[in-house]
């Protein structure tokens, strides 16, 4: 298993940073790699909620179903899919900051079959890209409206 991790400090209320995040049409707007996102369930969005997320992972698309794990409103939203024999399970945690949010997102990486383990520090490399890209994508688009 591999886990990677990156913060940023948004300039918003942590209600106004997870009602953004846990608006699964919002994915595409700020998580790098992500090309589209649909609920599979219906609303609201809550712990066991489904969506299928459409993602571009090293020039291939690929579809991941995942299940929300964790949500507490304004402090912790957790997903957890599988895709390409990886298990991935991301978190994002918020916490009040002065006049702003620290976000703090992690996600583990787990081969789901000895004959995978070897792509789990590829991915973990990609994820850890995407996660500081992704958080830099949705500093802009909060602080932007």
């Amino acid at each position: 298993m591999r886990r990677v991790e990156s913060e940023l400090t948004i300039g918003a209320s942590p209600d106004a940073v997870f009602a953004f995040v846990a608006e699964l049409d919002n994915l595409p707007t700020w998580q790098a790699g992500v090309l589209s996102a649909e609920q599979t369930t219906s609303a609201p969005t809550g712990v066991g909620t489904t969506a299928r997320v459409l993602r571009e992972l090293m020039g291939q698309r690929m579809a991941v179903d995942v299940t929300v794990t964790a949500f507490d409103q304004g402090r912790r939203l957790a997903f957890e899919g599988a895709a390409a024999g990886l298990s991935v399970a991301a978190a994002m945690d918020l916490a009040p900051a002065g006049d702003g949010t620290l976000v703090r997102a992690s996600t583990e990486i787990r081969a789901r079959s000895p004959f995978m383990a070897a792509l789990e520090g590829m991915a973990a490399g990609i994820a850890q890209e995407e996660l500081a890209t992704g958080l830099q994508r949705l500093k802009a688009a909060i602080e932007a409206t």
